[in-house]
């Protein structure tokens, strides 16, 4: 008889071939939840409500580095994006890149979350701004955020101040406490996160960078980094007593995704014999978007770390066999 686990992750594309049973990984009957990742990883970290789920990278090197062995690392990487590229500030804050987040109030909707880290790493190394440099405000509550739920302390040197509850960031940007945001974000309120502001097409916002997509080119072209947001986490005592499930979930998940990149491949090809998308565009829409396994994704995974280290969420640098199942660290 296959062993049941509750299966936990923000639906998207990637992973649709395991919610609607296309894909089944061997010896496991997943019980499926789709549930937003805000929301996912608090319950996870607070409460461990799921037996296998997705769960922030930075959450995940903290707990570790903290003696927490609730969970075991699957090297399942399910969302990748250049977080530093997702600021929003005020038109008259005189920001126009992140060096000039020196001496200004920012909003982050959670300091220890992974997308918060990577701007930091960015901010720092690219912009030779410091995070001790900048006034934090947070919009997520000890109560609901992934900080309370994981004991993070603020790093000496830095300033974390808290979003009262009547506000948001959205709501501090359009009345100028704020400056700006390091991170965009939706107007989708939530038991998490409160925005209702869609800082995307208000007039009084802009994008600390205008052309995303050029500096997106740059900085990959500059670091080789195409920062990793979601890890997958399987619950210790399950590995323990089945230690095989660690990768026959990994193989589910390989599938699922080849079937994703072939469905999204076709798609585009489509478009491309419809003139829709440029020929040009050719070579980067047939590769893989996003790889799973730690020899494809080895490097950006330790400056992850570095940066997690650097910026004191962690009290030391955390490696990758403490992280992940011994069994995939050859995948």
């Amino acid at each position: 008889m296959d062993v049941q686990m509750s299966f936990a992750m923000w639906g998207n594309p990637r992973n649709k071939a395991i919610f609607d049973g296309r894909v089944k990984p061997k010896g496991i009957d997943f019980v499926c939840h789709d549930i937003r990742a805000n929301e996912l990883f608090w319950r996870q970290l607070k409460f461990q409500e799921f037996d296998v789920s997705e769960m922030s990278i930075s959450s995940l090197i903290m707990i570790m580095a903290n003696g927490d062995k609730t969970w075991v690392g699957l090297p399942i990487f399910t969302t990748r994006h250049f977080f530093h590229t997702m600021c929003y500030a005020r038109k008259d804050s005189g920001i126009n890149s992140p060096a000039d987040f020196k001496g200004k109030r920012i909003g982050v909707p959670e300091f220890q979350q992974t997308g918060a880290l990577w701007q930091r790493g960015a901010m720092t190394h690219e912009f030779g701004c410091k995070q001790e440099e900048v006034e934090w405000w947070m919009e997520r509550t000890p109560e609901h955020s992934h900080a309370g739920a994981s004991g993070f302390q603020t790093p000496k040197g830095t300033v974390i101040k808290q979003i009262p509850p009547e506000k948001s960031i959205g709501s501090m940007l359009l009345s100028g406490e704020l400056h700006a945001t390091s991170l965009y974000f939706d107007n989708n309120a939530n038991i998490i996160d409160r925005n209702t502001v869609d800082l995307k097409n208000h007039p009084d916002l802009k994008p600390v960078f205008p052309d995303i997509d050029a500096e997106c080119a740059r900085y990959f072209s500059k670091t080789g980094i195409f920062p990793i947001n979601h890890a997958m986490v399987l619950r210790r005592s399950l590995f323990e007593k089945h230690p095989w499930a660690a990768l026959s979930i990994y193989q589910a998940m390989l599938e699922a995704n080849e079937i994703a990149n072939r469905e999204r491949i076709a798609q585009m090809q489509y478009h491309l014999e419809a003139g829709t998308v440029p020929a040009s565009y050719r070579k980067a829409i047939m590769a893989p978007i996003v790889q799973h396994g730690l020899r494809a994704n080895r490097m950006v995974l330790e400056k992850a770390m570095e940066y997690s280290f650097e910026q004191g969420l962690t009290p030391r640098l955390v490696k990758l066999d403490e992280i992940f199942a011994p069994s995939t660290l050859g995948e």
